[in-house]
């Protein structure tokens, strides 16, 4: 009996746990972000929590494009979901041109070519390795800004990236 109580244990330990791909900071980091978009604090994100928070953000959008997103990472979205979602898109690997260009892009605003300057502080505050308010303003201090006080996201993309389109 010991031998197979121990081809038990061999078993479970090979299992594949979705914690165990990443360190413990990403999942403090994944478990914040998390509860920032469970606004009801259910435990699931749902279409609803994030209309909220992209509203928030100031990136309304439509019912039927929150209810998609929701449903592209299965229904229901539990962090365990969520974890598993980031877990099959990371490879491991540095973020290529196209995903740094993709993120940056998702913070621009009505303009085109342009970030909030305030919005793009309270998402570096909020998420990842927290800045605090002196590096926000040694960031900015570099960053080429448009006439009408916006960050020229074109320019930013410029200075991380290879090539811009």
């Amino acid at each position: 009996m010991p031998a197979a109580k121990g081809k038990k244990k061999a078993a479970k330990k090979s299992e594949s746990c979705v914690f165990d791909k990443f360190s413990q900071k990403q999942i403090a980091e994944f478990k914040e972000g998390f509860r920032v978009m469970d606004k009801d604090k259910d435990g699931l994100i749902t279409s609803s929590d994030l209309a909220a928070t992209f509203a928030e953000l100031g990136r309304p959008g439509t019912d039927s494009d929150f209810q998609q997103m929701v449903a592209d990472g299965g229904a229901p979205m539990s962090l365990t979901v969520l974890l598993n979602m980031f877990a099959s898109k990371s490879s491991g690997e540095q973020d290529d041109d196209d995903a740094v260009i993709a993120a940056f892009r998702s913070f621009e605003g009505t303009t085109p070519g342009t970030i909030d300057p305030d919005q793009f502080k309270g998402m570096l505050q909020a998420f990842g390795d927290k800045f605090t308010d002196q590096d926000v303003t040694d960031v900015m201090g570099i960053m080429e800004m448009t006439d009408d006080g916006q960050i020229n996201s074109e320019a930013l993309l410029g200075m991380l990236v290879a090539k811009t389109d």
